[in-house]
């Protein structure tokens, strides 16, 4: 196991470049398969998260009961009803069209139908995935072992974000031991073909043979929806063309700091999931011009090089 922890410089270079001539489409599409009619607010936040990150074209597919409370949080989203979804709603990437999907915020693992739901996504969706929530009940499942495995020997990229208790249930069909948070994402990395980010205060992000260790977390993000954000930003990141590692090395530590900003402001006790949405634009800033300032220094070396 390899331990790697990210500079900032790294991270910062790591931002997708904005084309001049982008469009909605070039600039990454999200779908977003999450919110049962009892827990709307987390597809929201996902949702919501993925247009902060820069994805170009946002849409959440929820429970019949829930799209008019997504579709109330913003007019921007394309929010539509997952009944009668079937693998003919999930069209091959375009050349010069990417996508990703988010499956799992707001899923009840005891609901057949989030069941029904997730296993036609794994099957189906033939772009990056984010499995997160509820959704991972799912994937633990002898049926939902193979349908990942298959997707990995596909080629096709898939991050899970357990929780430790999400983490510990990935765990169980294989013994794997869950007392060490940065080797259990490393075995479940290798076990079911993804990467994995087991988070907590310390979030731990492992491809199967590099573990990064990111510790900025705070008490701040112990609270109901931070995670479904996490997974909305993670998903943008892979529908603008990041590799499933980097984007949660990066998704991960600009949650953090969005965090620890938000509760610089409004106490650590006070931040509710739907700051960090507000926040992040405040550390994607902050990025950005360490980004331009490198570039800067570069283009000053290259004169000095040759004047």
């Amino acid at each position: 196991m390899i331990a790697w922890n990210y500079s900032d410089t790294k991270l910062c270079g790591l931002l997708p470049e904005l084309a001049q001539d982008a469009n909605k489409y070039t600039r990454g599409k999200v779908s977003l398969v999450a919110g049962c009619s009892r827990y709307p607010g987390a597809a929201a936040l996902a949702a919501l998260a993925s247009q902060r990150m820069g994805a170009g074209y946002t849409e959440v597919i929820c429970a019949q009961k829930s799209v008019d409370t997504v579709r109330a949080v913003s007019p921007s989203l394309v929010v539509r009803s997952w009944k009668n979804l079937s693998p003919s709603d999930f069209p091959p990437m375009r050349a010069g069209h990417p996508s990703a999907y988010v499956l799992g915020p707001g899923f009840d693992a005891s609901n057949g139908s989030c069941k029904k739901l997730a296993f036609t996504v794994l099957e189906s969706a033939c772009a990056p995935l984010v499995v997160d929530g509820g959704a991972l009940a799912f994937l633990a499942a002898k049926k939902g072992r193979n349908l990942v495995r298959e997707r990995f020997e596909s080629g096709l990229d898939t991050v899970v974000t357990p929780h430790a208790g999400e983490a510990a249930r990935l765990a169980a069909p294989f013994g794997f031991p869950t007392d060490d948070a940065g080797e259990l994402a490393r075995l479940i990395s290798l076990a079911y073909g993804v990467t994995a980010l087991v988070k907590g205060p310390k979030s731990f992000i492992s491809d199967g043979e590099i573990v990064a260790v990111m510790g900025e977390g705070t008490p701040a993000l112990a609270k109901a929806g931070t995670g479904d954000v996490l997974a909305g930003m993670i998903g943008a990141l892979l529908a603008q063309g990041l590799a499933s590692f980097d984007a949660c090395v990066l998704a991960a530590t600009l949650h953090a700091r969005a965090g620890r900003l938000a509760a610089s402001e409004l106490t650590e006790r006070c931040v509710v999931a739907e700051d960090l949405p507000r926040y992040l634009p405040l550390v994607i800033r902050e990025f950005e011009a360490l980004r331009d300032r490198m570039g800067e220094q570069e283009l000053g070396a290259r004169y000095s090089t040759h004047g």
